[in-house]
């Protein structure tokens, strides 16, 4: 993978943005052949994370509305782990101008850390790939979707991380169908596991047999890639929805029961299941809340959308949102 490239001159300030991603689903969370995880995922448009970085007199941070103040404190202590790695400890301008939601499913921890890296590394004129900046920051330690999204874009799948720590590494990279559209749905009042939790979580749940992770990497492998390759709707579909149903069922436990975090969000996507016409490919991302519906064109999704308001199953905690896939990654241009 190449990391994103700028003209930008050495010690010019640089803003970094780097889009979000859905997390589609894991390929083997038990590691049945001794290789845990393995992610399926997708970046799109409409979600970013932009982070500003420049020299300084002294050090000054700050987030505009747009951005979340927690994530300030994480990108703070970013910076100085970036300090740490290099010896580079010059006076910075650091903003957060927008920040992607946190905890629900578009990956905002990785491409914060990522953008910030990226930031760090063009103020300082350092060639440095992306994997590293995401091993210095602590990234990616089970799903490489983030990293390579950030670099590339499209629909992605990673091997996991290896038995010995290393990186997880890109299998395929699919250009994504320009007409396919993803129907967004938020509830944004609602967090997903992370941390300590996410972690306690995936400890106690019982381990995937090695059957169904089969059939996931099948569906995956003859299905979904193919169908995405050819822009093949139908095949494309028919191959999440089994693997979100494989998936769902087994997290489930750690969800109250449900394969979906928020009832809202299920209610929403148990309708779209159901809906006549054309296929949906439907899931949550991680461990959610946000939920995704994938459809063949833009006018499907607003039909779909127009539908189900009228249907009633909208529920106003809800904000929904229509875009389409991105084939690149994150991009960087001057300060502002």
């Amino acid at each position: 993978m190449n990391a994103p490239s700028t003209d930008l001159r050495q010690g010019a300030g640089v803003a970094v943005h780097a889009p979000g991603r859905l997390h589609l689903g894991f390929l083997d969370p038990s590691g049945t052949l001794g290789r845990r995880f393995g992610s399926i995922g997708l970046v799109v448009e409409g979600f970013e994370t932009v982070v500003s970085l420049q020299p300084a007199r002294r050090d000054e941070v700050g987030a505009d509305p747009a951005a979340s103040g927690a994530e300030l404190e994480r990108a703070v202590a970013w910076l100085q782990r970036l300090r740490e790695e290099t010896g580079l400890t010059n006076p910075l301008k650091l903003r957060l101008l927008r920040t992607l939601p946190v905890h629900a499913g578009f990956g905002s921890g990785t491409q914060l850390a990522l953008a910030l890296g990226r930031a760090f590394a063009a103020c300082h004129g350092l060639q440095v790939d992306t994997p590293t900046l995401a091993r210095w920051l602590g990234r990616g330690l089970r799903s490489g979707i983030g990293i390579a999204g950030f670099d590339v874009g499209g629909l992605l799948v990673d091997g996991g991380p290896s038995p010995d720590g290393a990186p997880a590494p890109l299998l395929a990279r699919i250009a994504w169908p320009a007409d396919w559209r993803v129907i967004v749905v938020l509830e944004p009042a609602r967090r997903g596991l992370s941390g300590a939790q996410e972690r306690e979580a995936i400890a106690a749940l019982a381990p995937l047999p090695r059957e169904r992770a089969a059939e996931i990497c099948h569906q995956v492998l003859m299905r979904l890639l193919p169908g995405a390759a050819q822009a093949d709707f139908a095949a494309f579909a028919a191959g999440l929805n089994v693997v979100q149903q494989v998936l769902g069922a087994h997290f489930a436990p750690a969800q109250h029961g449900s394969p979906w975090t928020s009832p809202a969000v299920a209610r929403l996507m148990h309708w779209l299941r159901e809906a006549p016409g054309a296929p949906v490919a439907l899931g949550q991302s991680s461990w959610g809340p946000t939920g995704f519906a994938i459809v063949e064109s833009a006018r499907r999704a607003e039909d779909l959308l127009a539908a189900a308001r009228t249907a009633g199953v909208v529920d106003d905690a809800l904000a929904l949102q229509v875009v389409a896939g991105r084939n690149t990654g994150a991009t960087l241009a001057a300060a502002p």
